[in-house]
């Protein structure tokens, strides 16, 4: 059966996207919480707060879906969350020397705004940058729809000397779109509020289903963070993997190269987001 791109949003968006993040919730799926990262598994939700019937993008596939005929049977798109920081140059050489593109949701924080002339570095080499938070502060940001909207006019600001701001229409929510984050400070209803706005807009947000585990605390090393890795993709054909490149998450550049080898010797092709997912 060959599915058209907007029948196959909807079975992502639907069966797969409540299946996945089930699977990923039993293999220990964690979220970024702060700059600097931390993955926490006590700000997630089995489940998300109502079905997101929306341009966001789930991105697994179950066993009733066929890949679109524009799309390789197996893709990949590695993916980096709180950057750019002190990481970032060893991140894009190990992408650039594999001749693979990444995905980066960006921050512009005071921790990290001496490092954001690399963005401009990182889109002139192909790879696509992405919206994620100004602050990556809960408490500001999911204090309320128009706080939230605040921070992406604010980060979109801080980047707008570095890359074409604007035209950015895909975005990652800090904690991720099942977050019970939000909930402790813009209330139950606040995560579905902001999932029906990105709709609005046009834009489409991000969750992953294979997560590096590289933000949990004690500093993983570059081993465990491949190998987690290869664990969650499991048999998984379709793949967006949850990494950071925040200044305290530096084995992750060094799992890298393993990581890229590992997903080629099996047959994936590396995409970006906008790649996998195109907008409508």
């Amino acid at each position: 059966m060959r599915l058209s791109v907007p029948r196959l949003r909807r079975v992502l968006l639907g069966a797969g996207f409540l299946a996945g993040m089930a699977a990923a919730f039993a293999a220990g799926m964690c979220f970024p919480a702060r700059s600097p990262a931390v993955c926490t598994q006590a700000d997630l939700t089995v489940r998300p707060d109502a079905v997101p019937f929306s341009p966001a993008v789930s991105t697994v596939a179950t066993a009733e879906t066929q890949p679109n005929a524009a799309l390789p049977e197996k893709w990949v798109c590695l993916t980096f969350d709180d950057g750019p920081s002190k990481t970032t140059p060893d991140v894009l050489s190990a992408l650039n020397a594999a001749g693979v593109h990444g995905t980066f949701f960006v921050v512009a924080t005071d921790y990290n705004e001496k490092y954001l002339p690399l963005l401009t570095e990182a889109a002139s080499a192909g790879h696509q940058i992405a919206l994620h938070s100004a602050s990556h502060e809960y408490s500001d940001i999911y204090r309320s729809s128009e706080a939230y909207w605040a921070d992406i006019a604010l980060l979109k600001e801080r980047i707008a000397p570095y890359v074409d701001a604007e035209s950015i229409r895909y975005l990652r929510f800090p904690g991720g779109s099942t977050n019970t984050v939000s909930r402790r400070y813009g209330g139950k209803g606040l995560m579905k509020q902001l999932k029906a706005e990105v709709e609005q807009k046009g834009w489409q947000w991000v969750d992953w289903n294979v997560c590096a585990e590289d933000a949990v605390g004690g500093h993983p090393s570059a081993d465990t963070i491949y190998r987690n890795v290869v664990r969650e993709t499991g048999e998984q054909t379709h793949c967006i993997v949850l990494m950071h490149d925040s200044s305290t998450t530096r084995t992750t550049a060094e799992a890298l190269p393993d990581i890229i080898r590992w997903y080629a010797d099996n047959g994936y092709t590396f995409l970006t987001v906008a790649e996998a997912l195109p907008l409508g």
